[in-house]
């Protein structure tokens, strides 16, 4: 699999390598190199609807992560389906990776209305794929964030049908 090969799995398809991958990656970045102090693991990871999609590197590392979540009740109009957890490793951030995820994450669930929190720094990279920024700039985990809203398309896609699986 190359790094621009999205894999997309629901909890119970993941294995406890896969698993522990993408907790390292995440627990590196956000509380070794960002310093967040807020919980990590909040059992969303868990849910059945939850999908977590990510790239590897040729010796099947992962370098590149996000989940989509689906809400019970729309933060924000009616978006039910949040991305979060957007992470890059920082030896292969500047590639890319994370605009493929993302499309990943749309092209599955664009017809339906999506949000998330962007860190300010990179909201462009949400706006390139369609996301708009609205309300004030706050501070989540010490970090400058925007909250964004993507208005679904209403065009359903055979889900799974491009991502790769083991």
């Amino acid at each position: 699999m190359t790094a621009h090969s999205p894999v997309r799995k629901t909890w119970s398809e993941l294995s406890t390598t896969e698993l522990y991958g993408i907790v390292k990656l995440r627990t590196d970045v956000f509380f070794v190199e960002q310093k967040v102090d807020e919980e990590e693991l909040d059992w969303r990871d868990a849910e059945p609807t939850t999908v977590h999609f990510w790239l590897e590197d040729g010796e099947g590392t992962i370098v590149a992560y996000l989940r989509v979540l689906t809400d019970a009740q729309p933060e924000h109009l009616d978006a039910r389906r949040a991305i979060g957890r957007v992470v890059t490793h920082p030896q292969h951030r500047g590639k890319g990776l994370a605009q493929v995820l993302l499309t990943a994450a749309v092209q599955e669930f664009g017809h339906e209305a999506m949000l998330l929190h962007a860190q300010s720094y990179v909201a462009g990279l949400y706006a390139r794929v369609g996301f708009e920024a609205f309300g004030e700039e706050y501070l989540e985990a010490g970090i400058p964030h925007l909250s964004m809203y993507r208005a679904g398309s209403g065009k359903a896609r055979d889900s799974g049908a491009a991502f790769g699986s083991r």
